[in-house]
C-alpha cells in the first residue's frame, strides 16, 4: 500500500482549500446579484388584471333586488328634461339626414345611389315620361276591381299579363339607354350593363312623389 508523503499531502489540502474559496465566492457573488436584483422592487409583479382594475376604481356591486336595479337605471339616464332634450336631439338629426338625403347629397345616400354615374342615370330617368312608373297604381286598380266584380278576373287577368309585356320590354329599352348615354358621358367607368339597367328600371317603376333622392329634372327637360 502507497502512502502519501508529507509534501503531496500539503498539495492537496491546499488545492481543496482554493476550491472551497472559489465556491464561496461564486455563491457569495450569486447571493449579492439575487439581492441587488430584488432589492429594487421587493415585491411580485402584479398582474395586469389587478393593475387596471387599480387604476379603474372600485366597482360597484351588483344589485340585489328588482327596485335596486330600476333605481340605478333611472339614476343612469338622467332626468326627464335631460332624456327629452337628448331625444329632440336624436329626432332633429335624423331628420337632418333624411333631408340631405332626399336633396342629393352623395354623403347622406345609400351605396346603390353614390356616384355622379348613378346620379346620371336617375336624372335620365325622371326626364322621361315612362310607361313602367304606371304599373303600381294600375295593378292596384286592376286588382280591387276583381273584389267589386268578380267577374271580371278574366278581363283583368289578361290586362295585367299585357301590362308586364309592356313593362318589360319597355324596361330592356330604357336599359339600352342608360348604358349608352353612360358610355358617352363616362367612357372610364365600370358601372355598366344588367346592374345599371336594373337600377334604372326600379327607379322608373316607383311613382315619382315616392322617389328617393326626389328627382332634380322635371319630364321633358333635356339631360
Amino acid at each position: 500500500m502507497k502512502l502519501f508523503r508529507r509534501g503531496e499531502s500539503s498539495t492537496t489540502d491546499a488545492a481543496a482549500d482554493r476550491t472551497a474559496a472559489t465556491d464561496g465566492d461564486s455563491t457569495a457573488g450569486t447571493t449579492r446579484t439575487a439581492v441587488t436584483a430584488t432589492a429594487g422592487k421587493g415585491r411580485p409583479t402584479p398582474k395586469r388584471r389587478d393593475a387596471q382594475g387599480k387604476r379603474r376604481g372600485p366597482v360597484a356591486p351588483a344589485p340585489l333586488t328588482a327596485k335596486e336595479a330600476r333605481a340605478r337605471r333611472k339614476a343612469t339616464r338622467g332626468t326627464k328634461e335631460e332624456r327629452k332634450l337628448a331625444a329632440a336631439e336624436r329626432k332633429a338629426a335624423v331628420q337632418d339626414r333624411r333631408t340631405r338625403m332626399l336633396a342629393g347629397e352623395d354623403k347622406y345616400l345609400l351605396p346603390r345611389d353614390q356616384g355622379p354615374v348613378r346620379a346620371f342615370v336617375r336624372d335620365i330617368v325622371d326626364g322621361r315620361r315612362n310607361l313602367v312608373g304606371l304599373f303600381m297604381p294600375m295593378a292596384l286598380v286592376l286588382i280591387l276591381s276583381m273584389f267589386v266584380a268578380p267577374g271580371l278576373q278574366t278581363i283583368v287577368t289578361l290586362a295585367m299579363l299585357v301590362m308586364m309585356f309592356f313593362m318589360i320590354a319597355e324596361g330592356f329599352l330604357l336599359g339600352r339607354i342608360v348604358n349608352g348615354r353612360v358610355r358617352e358621358r363616362f367612357p372610364d367607368t365600370d358601372d355598366t350593363g344588367y346592374k345599371l339597367g336594373w337600377y334604372a328600371f326600379v327607379r322608373a317603376s316607383q311613382i315619382r312623389k315616392m322617389r328617393a333622392p326626389k328627382p332634380r329634372v322635371s319630364p321633358g327637360d333635356a339631360i
